[in-house]
């Protein structure tokens, strides 16, 4: 059984996708719960379009999160810090992304290893299960993660 169809099987049965357990520890299902509170500034709308979430605009979209380079998304303005983070190596993946929800300030100071690293971003996720489980449910929803696309994040985390 080839991926995709693995996958679409297991969101008929109201599952997580199967590959997303391979990079993503939280509960997806959980994680859908608790994006409400991220979907005031954030959408998850697909490449053809399609929204999966309807959200805000404010913040850039997050579908096809997994192991982006952070401050890429075209045409969205992002900080200055989060674009230079990006530039420097940071591909989300769950640490980092937990780490970042917690406290974007914090967390673009320390990647940076600078005081003046500053985020857009002003909402914080302080509880790191809630962080993982949006994690969880942005990969559910995301677009197919291939082999490749494991071994390569494997290679810059």
């Amino acid at each position: 059984m080839n991926m995709r169809i693995a996958s679409i099987f297991a969101i008929c049965l109201g599952a997580t996708p199967l590959w997303a357990e391979s990079h993503a520890s939280g509960d997806a299902e959980a994680g859908e719960k608790v994006f409400r509170k991220c979907k005031s500034c954030h959408m998850i709308q697909d490449d053809e379009g399609n929204d999966i979430q309807k959200g805000g605009r404010t913040g850039p979209n997050l579908y096809g999160i997994y192991n982006r380079v952070a401050g890429s998304v075209e045409d969205y303005r992002y900080g200055d810090s989060l674009v230079e983070a990006g530039e420097a190596g940071l591909a989300w993946n769950e640490e980092d992304f937990a780490g970042y929800v917690a406290d974007p300030k914090k967390f673009l100071a320390s990647y940076l290893d600078t005081n003046r690293a500053k985020s857009k971003m002003s909402y914080r996720l302080r509880d790191e299960e809630d962080a993982k489980d949006v994690w969880a449910y942005l990969v559910s929803v995301g677009p197919e993660v291939t082999e490749a696309d494991m071994e390569e994040a494997n290679t810059t985390e």
